[in-house]
C-alpha cells in the first residue's frame, strides 16, 4: 500500500486538546483559603452560571442563552474549569456532537449561600451609591440577577 500525506494526517489525527480532563488550578499562596475560594469562584461569569444553575440542570446552549454577554468560548472554558474544580457536573446525553447538561454538584451547591450573600451586598451597594450621588447605569433589561437564589 502506497503511503501518502493525505493517509499519513488521518492517520495522525489527535483529539482537540479542550476534549481531555482538566486538572484543578493550584492555589496562588499556598494553604490560604480566600485565595483558594477566588481561584475556584473568581472571575467574571462563574457566579452567574451557578446562579443560573441554581434552578437546576441546564443545556450548554440555554446557559449560553441565558447570558447574552458572554461568548460560547469563554462559557465553554468557564465551565470546564468549575468542572476540574468539582463544583458541577457535564453531561453528555448521546453521541458527538451530543447536547451537553450541566448541573451543579453538592460541592457547587454549597457556593449558593455565597452566591446570594453577594447578590444582597451588591444590592446594598447600589443603595449606597445613589445615596451617595453615584448610581450605577440605568438597569439593564436583560440583568441577569434579579431574584434571589433558593438556599435551602
Amino acid at each position: 500500500m502506497e503511503t501518502t500525506v493525505a493517509s499519513t494526517i488521518v492517520g495522525t489525527k489527535k483529539a482537540p486538546a479542550g476534549n481531555g480532563p482538566r486538572v484543578a488550578r493550584a492555589n496562588a499562596v499556598s494553604g490560604c483559603a480566600l485565595t483558594a475560594a477566588l481561584a475556584a469562584l473568581g472571575g467574571r461569569w462563574k457566579l452567574f452560571i451557578v446562579y443560573r444553575l441554581s434552578d437546576g440542570p441546564m443545556h450548554f446552549a440555554a446557559l449560553r442563552r441565558s447570558l447574552p454577554e458572554m461568548s460560547a468560548k469563554v462559557l465553554a472554558q468557564q465551565l470546564r474549569e468549575m468542572q476540574a474544580d468539582g463544583l458541577l457536573d457535564r453531561e453528555p446525553r448521546g453521541r458527538v456532537p451530543a447536547p451537553v447538561i450541566y448541573a451543579l454538584t453538592p460541592h457547587g451547591r454549597s457556593l449558593l449561600p455565597v452566591a446570594e450573600a453577594i447578590r444582597r451586598w451588591g444590592m446594598a451597594h447600589q443603595d449606597f451609591r445613589a445615596c451617595e450621588g453615584t448610581p450605577d447605569i440605568a438597569a439593564d433589561p436583560r440583568a441577569v440577577c434579579g431574584a434571589g437564589i433558593e438556599t435551602q
